[in-house]
């Protein structure tokens, strides 16, 4: 990981100073590095030394770094891992623009991996991602979400890069198409986990742990599974206030919500939820060969369920 921190500082040189300035302020916000993580340890867990992981676990990281850019800008978002968006601190349009530069650095370095299989991996994902941003963005204010929308629009927005990450390790040293499966099927679900408990933690977390504000979903009018399993089972009356919050972004009766959440058990469901694609994610890593790398593969899917930020 420090190499690849090193290959993060190095490619983000630019003449441009407000661009250098809007990038290293993200990357140095002391994000969790998950997804190049997760591609260094598949490549631990199958032997792989490939002279190209650590530059490809910094293009994911600018990659998702990118996609973070534009969220803010797009959910109005004024604090991310406990300090300024970039959005709040630069500006809307420095942003947006910085994001794009990284989305094209990360293509610039994929390119001189010069292999047409991690590109169309990387280009794929990238790909989805924005179809998920979008299809989130329809979803907006909708009380009638359900679970299997709510799904798909977190494998794609969020896994799909867990998936991505998890995939390239096999592609690097040319694995088989069975154990690249096994792979992907690992991020996938270990992403969409990661997702569900964040969307989890906004319900039940505190800003102080979080690094953001409590309710912002519901501000934002995302109807993520916590939201939906409450829905299903609560009450005519406490329903249709839930629905007033979700279609106006209204904070006016978060604790009554956050109430109704708990009473009715949506926080274990969802939480249940994760813990189901979890132990697909372990399953998946118990396919793998038997070493230290595979072990922190089982931990970390284990471990995602007790986060708390």
């Amino acid at each position: 990981m420090q190499r690849v921190d090193q290959v993060i500082g190095e490619r983000l040189t630019t003449e441009v100073p407000l661009v250098r300035e809007v990038a290293q302020y993200i990357i140095s916000a002391g994000g969790k590095r998950l997804r190049p993580a997760l591609l260094l340890l598949v490549s631990g867990a199958l032997g792989s030394q490939s002279p190209h992981r650590h530059a490809l676990a910094a293009v994911v990281e600018f990659i998702h770094t990118a996609t973070l850019l534009h969220d803010d800008v797009v959910d109005e978002s004024t604090l991310r891992r406990g300090r300024e968006t970039a959005n709040e601190r630069f500006g809307n349009a420095a942003s947006v623009l910085v994001g794009d530069f990284l989305y094209s650095r990360a293509f610039q370095m994929m390119v001189d991996v010069n292999d047409m299989r991690v590109m169309q991996v990387l280009s794929d994902a990238t790909n989805v991602i924005a179809e998920g941003e979008v299809l989130q963005l329809m979803n907006m204010h909708d009380t009638s979400l359900d679970e299997a929308a709510y799904l798909r629009v977190i494998r794609s927005k969020t896994a799909k890069l867990f998936e991505a990450s998890a995939r390239l390790a096999p592609i690097l040293m040319g694995s088989d198409p069975h154990i690249e499966a096994i792979c992907a099927t690992y991020g996938q679900a270990l992403g969409t986990a990661f997702q569900v408990i964040d969307d989890v933690l906004d319900y039940e977390g505190s800003a102080g742990e979080l690094g953001k504000n409590l309710g912002d979903d519901l501000r934002e009018g995302k109807v993520t599974l916590p939201i939906i399993c409450a829905l299903r089972t609560a009450p005519e009356a406490e329903r249709a206030l839930i629905q007033q919050a979700i279609q106006h972004g209204d904070l006016t009766h978060l604790d009554d919500i956050l109430s109704i959440i708990v009473r009715t058990g949506a926080l274990t469901s969802a939480r249940n939820s994760a813990m189901t694609e979890a132990q697909r994610a372990i399953d998946a890593a118990r396919q793998l060969p038997a070493n230290a790398y595979t072990e922190a593969l089982l931990q970390l899917a284990a471990g995602l369920l007790e986060r708390r930020s």
